[in-house]
């Protein structure tokens, strides 16, 4: 029997804060599933809280940060990322397990940065000290930003997970699709092959998670290209923030192309394996499941 993830000290006084404030709400109706979507939007909001105060802290520095100042901008962001996680440990936003995941998000966002920076994939402003090569070290926080709400919205919303693939089988897929992320620019892309061994690994995963009171599901793989819809969106706050820069808006800033998704789609797979190593995937409680659920996820 795997436990569940414990809520950080202050979460569990959020939590048990917001509990009080809620038991008045009703339990059925039409105002019953407005809480629960109210709840489900500041469990996002709380889950995503890296990635959005960085985000912000990008789209500033685009809008103020002085062009003369002292510290460069890429060093100043990188500050800003480091204090950012410091607050997070600290303030018990974030355990102390949850941060060796986050960190080896950031090795594997900076190998992949290096990589790609030097093939010419996309670009930094050569400005500041804190970097390696071409990349400034800013950058493996974006990554970090990814892992740190995947293991927060693990526990926020107690995921449980019905035929769940076994993990030995997600590790090879996802090892893969890493993989292809360097050698497509020898080789031949593979993107759409591992897409398809996504669709077939994940195609019968049923995501169960929990708001409020209700207990919700839905298709694992929905969830995967929603995600990836949001990180797309960010990145275009990113790029046109100057956080980097594709070669095709050197010239002039447009929204990143949609094809791109494709992209997030695959590096949300070797996200989802990186945390199940963590926190390794759950079945839901007995009670509810359906006929087609009952006795078959894989832990």
């Amino acid at each position: 029997m795997i436990a569940r993830p414990a809520l950080t000290s202050l979460e569990a006084r959020i939590d048990a804060s917001a509990h009080r404030l809620l038991r008045s709400a009703p339990a059925t109706g039409a105002r019953a599933r407005l809480v629960e979507f109210g709840v489900f939007v500041l469990k996002q909001a709380w889950a995503c809280v890296f990635g959005a105060t960085f985000l912000a802290v990008v789209l500033a520095a685009k809008l103020w940060y002085p062009d003369d100042a002292a510290l460069a901008r890429n060093d100043a962001l990188t500050i800003a990322a480091i204090t950012i996680q410091v607050v997070m440990v600290v303030g018990r936003l974030e355990t102390l397990r949850e941060l060796r995941v986050v960190v080896l998000f950031h090795v594997v966002g900076t190998v992949m940065e290096l990589f790609k920076t030097d093939v010419g994939s996309w670009m930094y402003a050569a400005d500041g000290v804190l970097r390696i090569g071409g990349v400034p070290l800013y950058s493996g926080f974006m990554y970090a930003a990814v892992g740190s709400y995947m293991v927060r919205v693990y526990r926020l919303f107690d995921l449980r997970f019905s035929r769940y693939p076994r993990r030995w089988l997600t590790a090879v897929v996802a090892a893969a699709i890493y993989a292809n992320f360097f050698t497509h620019h020898w080789i031949v892309d593979l993107r759409w092959v591992l897409v398809a061994a996504v669709v077939i690994l994940w195609g019968r995963t049923t995501m169960h998670f929990r708001f409020f009171r209700g207990t919700f599901r839905m298709p694992l793989l929905l969830a995967f290209a929603g995600v990836a819809v949001f990180i797309w969106l960010a990145e275009n706050i990113a790029t046109y923030a100057g956080a980097w820069l594709y070669p095709s808006q050197v010239g002039g800033w447009h929204p990143v192309d949609v094809s791109k998704l494709s992209s997030w789609f695959l590096l949300m797979i070797v996200s989802v394996v990186l945390v199940t190593w963590v926190y390794p995937p759950r079945e839901p409680d007995r009670v509810g499941l359906s006929a087609a659920d009952k006795g078959i996820a894989v832990p």
